[in-house]
């Protein structure tokens, strides 16, 4: 099947990366930046499904950015899109009107899905599976598109797969048509980029990665790679209960008391081609 392409949620801050930075450029750890590729000659990654999506590169150069980011574990681990972090020289997770530093992330090679290793405490955290839910059952988005709080239902078509510009590996995808926002709004969904999508039964299944610059698809990572990445930094304790979803109702009461708790936070990007960075990686496993 033809690709159809995508439009990658772009990350324009405006006047949100005023946020002051806690601690100087200078007195700051360097960003290391971990790898993890389960990929191999040997162990090629599945074909899920004939549909195929491009992601479109935005022609701009890489600058300072914004996303959303979300707990899966108390003591700091949080979950992202790999392509908010992608070429940054620092990453910080907001506290209240600062931006808070973070020094370690981890990259899936697999996905567009990253891991931050030493972010903030969290009172909760966020259950993950990873299976794929029935076709046409709901799909709950959160996060903040154009840096305001929203939430995003959607209806799952299925299983997909989608390249990045005119790279020529594939990454697994699911693909959800939108059927309505909260608050209202037609605006584009960036920011929303790094955020969950929940199933109906109350699991976060992916990581928001895409969606078309009008209403109409939104990409997320498949779950399975989600969880690859998660199992393989080796960083994740908590094991939260997961609690079906009543309704919208209940979709935008829990949204409201994660934003409250700090569950689910903005997350910055600060290009700087001065600073240092340190690239390791994580074994296979």
């Amino acid at each position: 099947m033809a690709g159809r392409g995508i439009g990658c949620l772009p990350l324009i801050l405006g006047g949100i990366l005023a946020l002051a930075w806690i601690g100087e450029v200078t007195h700051a750890p360097p960003l290391q930046v971990e790898t993890f590729d389960p990929r191999s000659p040997r162990r090629p990654m599945p074909q899920w499904s004939d549909e195929a999506f491009v992601i479109e590169d935005s022609p701009d150069a890489p600058g300072d950015s914004m996303g959303t980011a979300f707990a899966i574990d108390r003591d700091g681990t949080w979950l992202t899109a790999e392509h908010v972090t992608r070429d940054c020289s620092r990453i910080g997770l907001q506290e209240g009107e600062v931006a808070r530093p973070v020094s370690r992330i981890v990259q899936s090679r697999e996905a567009d899905a990253a891991l931050v290793r030493d972010g903030l405490p969290s009172d909760d955290a966020l259950p993950l599976s990873d299976r794929v839910p029935a076709a046409g059952s709901a799909g709950f988005h959160m996060g903040f598109p154009a840096g305001r709080p929203t939430l995003v239902v959607s209806e799952l078509i299925g299983a997909a797969s989608a390249r990045r510009g005119r790279s020529e590996e594939t990454e697994p995808v699911l693909a959800w048509a939108e059927v309505g926002r909260f608050p209202a709004g037609d605006h584009m969904l960036s920011g929303i980029s790094g955020g969950p999508v929940f199933a109906e039964d109350g699991h976060v299944v992916g990581v928001n990665s895409a969606a078309t610059g009008r209403r109409g698809r939104i990409l997320t990572t498949a779950p399975d790679a989600m969880i690859r990445l998660v199992v393989a930094s080796q960083a994740v304790d908590d094991r939260p209960v997961a609690y079906p979803f009543a309704g919208l109702a209940d979709a935008e009461a829990r949204f409201a008391a994660w934003l409250e708790q700090g569950v689910i936070r903005r997350i910055f990007c600060d290009v700087d081609e001065g600073a240092r960075r340190l690239t390791t990686a994580v074994p296979n496993g």
